[in-house]
């Protein structure tokens, strides 16, 4: 089993580099019982890689809240800066980042996070986050109009290269399956590795479907291997 081959990478964060997904469901669960809600599953799924604004429109909507979207994100940066300064590294993504960096891949990240909550989760790891070409904070930067599941952040985050690969020349590791929709529609190749209550409808879109980082084999892309 093969695939195209690329030539440049892109990396959701949350749930895919680093090991938030627990500590943002418990930043939720804490919010909505605040206000005597439940933060159900299906909530959780429709929040996944979605811009912070957005999320907090979500949030308050779904949920029934009687606040407004702006206290909500106030509530959730506060609860943020508290919970997440110090988020584990998911399995093998270490490994692969300074793997790709070794052989002169080029690779960034593009993150529905707002550079705030980016900062803040990877203030503590810039020997790991400064190999990257670039970020994409696709809450803040004002040439992504819309976030996952539409394609923009991932197509914006390509024209960041300096070299602007063509979309089927670029791999995108995704965890969501509104990231994973993003990058297919961008026109690129999507290697998911999903919350394993993820339904196998999105599983079979992808280009590759992993439990873990540590399972991938960069030779099946061209990239060179382990």
């Amino acid at each position: 089993m093969s695939f195209k081959k690329v030539s440049h990478v892109i990396f959701d964060l949350d749930g895919l580099i680093l090991d938030t997904e627990r500590s943002y469901e418990k930043i939720m669960h804490a919010m909505a019982e605040s206000h005597s809600k439940e933060y159900s599953p299906d909530v959780k799924f429709k929040l996944m890689g979605t811009p912070e604004i957005e999320c907090a429109r979500i949030f308050v909507e779904e949920l029934n809240i009687p606040i407004t979207v702006e206290e909500c994100l106030k509530d959730y940066y506060k609860r943020i800066e508290e919970e997440l300064t110090n988020p584990p590294f998911m399995p093998g993504a270490t490994r692969l980042i300074k793997h790709l960096v070794t052989n002169k891949i080029p690779i960034a990240i593009a993150t529905s996070s707002g550079r705030v909550t980016y900062d803040i989760k990877t203030k503590n790891y810039q020997d790991i986050f400064q190999l990257f070409n670039h970020v994409v904070c696709g809450t803040n930067n004002p040439e992504v109009p819309k976030g996952k599941p539409a394609p923009d952040i991932f197509l914006v985050c390509a024209k960041y290269f300096s070299d602007y690969p063509d979309p089927c020349n670029v791999l995108v590791f995704e965890d969501s399956p509104n990231g994973l929709r993003a990058g297919l529609d961008a026109g690129m190749q999507v290697v998911f590795v999903p919350d394993h209550r993820v339904g196998n409808e999105d599983r079979t879109l992808a280009t590759l479907t992993l439990d873990s980082l540590e399972q991938f084999k960069p030779e099946l892309f061209g990239l060179p291997s382990f």
